[in-house]
């Protein structure tokens, strides 16, 4: 295998059937190895080391994509062969991913179930260090008006309270709100808290008349309904 120039080795340097971009175009995106499409961003190896080698060094030095995705760009650095310049490069890639990801949900017409909410924060959500209170704003036929973090931090009954939530969708003229909140531990299982919060916050949207129609937990690619579970009576 031959050194491009200062020694590092590109994509056209690894044999053609092994190449990702030719692959890509040849069986399809979807047959690539997340390797691979890491390799595509990276575009060079470093002296000596191919740039799928390094690719997956990334993955194993960041434990895979769940870790690729939360890793800063000083955490990426530090992995040799990853200068300044291809963090940013892959970092910009991680970043597209998800707002490409969150823009998708908001092509639907509404909100219509507890699936539906999920995904439409389920990748923004999941793979977050601490846990962050986001409400979504939905008219009368439950489209999104809009969406707000509420809160960052360990939940409990004294730091969410229902006038910041009903604040927001006052102001917002909401018909119907569903709040949202993560496990980073990637277990969705209601706690005490989670269900005391839950509690109150119907009951002052019911004084109110803003339907709280749902609170979801999102875990690692999975989700509690309080309403599924039936914990949010029927409005």
């Amino acid at each position: 295998m031959q050194e491009s120039v200062q020694g590092r080795i590109l994509i056209k340097d690894v044999p053609v059937e092994e190449r990702p971009r030719e692959r890509m175009i040849r069986f399809g995106k979807e047959h690539l190895s997340n390797a691979e499409l890491i390799a595509l961003l990276l575009r060079t190896g470093k002296a000596g080391e191919s740039v799928m080698h390094l690719a997956q060094r990334v993955l194993a030095k960041t434990g895979g994509l769940k870790g690729l995705t939360s890793a800063s760009w000083q955490e990426l650095v530090e992995i040799p062969g990853i200068g300044p310049a291809k963090a940013v490069q892959l970092l910009a890639g991680v970043e597209l991913g998800r707002r490409i990801s969150r823009s998708l949900p908001e092509e639907r017409d509404a909100i219509r179930s507890p699936h539906d909410a999920a995904q439409y924060v389920m990748d923004e959500l999941r793979y977050q260090r601490q846990e962050l209170f986001i409400c979504l704003f939905l008219d009368t036929k439950y489209k999104v008006i809009d969406k707000k973090c509420i809160f960052k931090g360990s939940l409990n009954v004294s730091v969410v309270h229902p006038r910041e939530v009903f604040h927001e969708a006052i102001r917002r003229s909401s018909a119907a709100v569903i709040c949202v909140h993560n496990h980073p531990s990637g277990d969705p299982t209601p706690s005490r808290e989670d269900i005391e919060v839950t509690e109150r916050l119907v009951e002052a949207g019911r004084i109110l008349g803003i339907d709280m129609i749902d609170h979801l937990i999102i875990g690692d690619q999975t989700y509690y309904s309080m309403k599924e579970k039936g914990l949010i009576p029927e409005s």
